[in-house]
């Protein structure tokens, strides 16, 4: 009986143990969500900073500027490449300026040349009314050229015709044709010492006296160029003045001075 009583107490204290340990457990469960959220705050918080970090480089790279070395490099290279184009750009400019003048006079000659042989060879009959009226896209005058479509006519006493064109570039440009390289009468721009020579300018000269030109009167056409005249009164083909830089005439083409 004795042994019994001692295991009923036993049984007893083991049950009480039990319970005991039981109810810890539930209320360890019941603390679990509370040190779960705090066992994840620092993940949390590590991840609020990772994106507050990345927020501030975005916000960083899109407000960053040059700095003045950079900024400095390139507007070297921008003044390096202007004084490389700008040149170059006038340069052709002119030059296309200088050839629109020399295909009008090419054009105008051309029409004079037929209106020559339509008038038994001899330009008395051709006038600026003439030539307007063959080559209606270019202007025709007796007095000087103001400008490269603008062509000023002189046909002398019959035997030869003077044409000349006034360029942007500021050169005069003369083509002059002359069958027969004879005169009934010389006059202006064929009396008198001939500039730059009485034989085709192999090179340009700066040492024609300022004043009337006085071209050749050899047989065929000649072609000449004032540079740097920048009176366009001066480009007349009745009465044609230097004043410019340099003079060159030749019978095989425009000079290219």
């Amino acid at each position: 009986m004795g042994a019994d009583g001692n295991n009923m107490t036993s049984m007893g204290t083991g049950h009480s143990e039990m319970s005991v340990r039981l109810a810890s457990n539930e209320a360890s469960k019941a603390q679990d969500p509370m040190t779960t959220w705090q066992r994840l705050q620092p993940v949390l918080s590590s991840t609020h900073r990772l994106d507050a970090l990345r927020a501030v480089s975005a916000h960083t790279v899109t407000d960053a500027g040059f700095t003045l070395i950079e900024l400095m490099v390139v507007l070297l290279i921008l003044a390096i490449l202007l004084a490389i184009a700008i040149p170059t750009f006038l340069g052709v400019t002119k030059s296309a300026n200088d050839r629109a003048a020399q295909s009008n006079l090419n054009t105008a000659m051309l029409n004079a040349k037929a209106a020559y042989q339509s008038n038994s060879q001899t330009y008395a009959g051709v006038t600026t009314v003439t030539l307007t009226s063959a080559e209606p896209s270019l202007s025709f005058v007796a007095t000087n050229s103001t400008g490269q479509g603008v062509i000023s006519v002189n046909a002398t006493d019959g035997h030869a015709i003077v044409l000349a064109a006034f360029s942007k570039s500021n050169n005069c440009w003369y083509q002059i044709d002359n069958p027969s390289g004879t005169f009934v009468t010389a006059a202006a721009p064929f009396l008198g010492t001939v500039s730059g020579g009485a034989t085709s300018m192999a090179l340009p000269v700066t040492t024609v006296t300022a004043g009337n030109l006085v071209f050749p009167t050899v047989a065929g056409t000649v072609y000449v160029e004032v540079k740097g005249d920048s009176a366009p009164g001066d480009c007349s083909a009745a009465v044609p003045q230097y004043h410019g830089t340099s003079y060159q005439w030749k019978t095989t083409g425009f000079p290219s001075i």
